[in-house]
């Protein structure tokens, strides 16, 4: 990725100086949280950031979004990725939505790998053992009831790490971002365990949820308010840019 977001850069730095427009640089997590915010009118919840790239529980303190938990390897979209591909799934109009409409024809919960390290999961043991068992599997098992079992395990770490969190920083709400929070099951499986807490998920469709321009934009008008323009040396792409390195000054 490092290639399109380096021409993405030069071409807004580019525009920037000829249109005489400010430049502002923003964080893409802290994106999803802000529109997650607007749309949701959620205050100050825990926040689930769960997509193709990105594993994390944050919680906001101190001019900051700090993570909590994380993945300690692969992102979970990464990881249905993989599964999909491995079972030959179709690409469209996307794997994680493919294989959740085929895991609500799931009956049969088969038995995966559950890593969950303190606040963090991980997930690459789980795609291991679904690519080394496959055929076993698919022996066995219906590609359904393999679908609804991946779900099950994966969002279920998920939702443990996220009521840690919960219970740690004393918040009533969960907000889901994201393309995987798209999932229906994920927003099932956490609303039971919120609504026992006394809380609410708080959670978008898919026009808010996928990476959207109008996101960027949130951000990008909240940064511009309170720090201004972003000096030209400093518009750069980094794709280590984590959450909890954005100063979040207008909260």
């Amino acid at each position: 990725m490092g290639g399109p977001l380096t021409s993405c850069a030069v071409a807004a730095r580019t525009l920037s100086l000829l249109w005489h427009k400010p430049l502002v640089a923003v964080n893409h997590c802290v994106g999803h949280i802000e529109m997650g915010r607007v749309v949701t009118g959620a205050d100050d919840p825990i926040v689930l950031y769960v997509s193709g790239g990105n594993t994390q529980v944050i919680s906001y303190s101190y001019q900051r979004y700090r993570i909590f938990g994380e993945t300690i390897d692969i992102a979970i979209g990464n990881m249905l990725d993989r599964f999909a591909r491995t079972l030959h799934l179709s690409n469209a109009p996307s794997p994680g939505y493919n294989i959740e409409q085929l895991a609500k024809k799931g009956k049969n919960l088969v038995e995966l790998p559950y890593t969950v390290k303190g606040m963090d999961v991980s997930f690459s043991g789980l795609s291991t053992f679904i690519d080394k068992k496959v055929k076993e599997l698919t022996d066995k098992y219906s590609i359904e009831d393999l679908c609804f079992s991946l779900q099950e395990t994966a969002f279920s770490m998920l939702v443990e790490i996220t009521e840690r969190a919960m219970a740690h920083c004393q918040r009533n709400a969960v907000l889901i971002v994201g393309g995987v929070g798209c999932n229906e099951r994920l927003q099932e499986m956490m609303g039971t365990m919120v609504r026992e807490r006394g809380g609410r998920v708080c959670a978008m469709d898919q026009r808010y949820c996928i990476d959207n321009g109008t996101m960027i934009a949130q951000a990008g008008v909240l940064s511009y308010m309170y720090n201004g323009e972003t000096p030209l040396k400093d518009t750069v792409c980094s794709q280590r840019y984590r959450t909890d390195e954005m100063p979040i000054v207008w909260r």
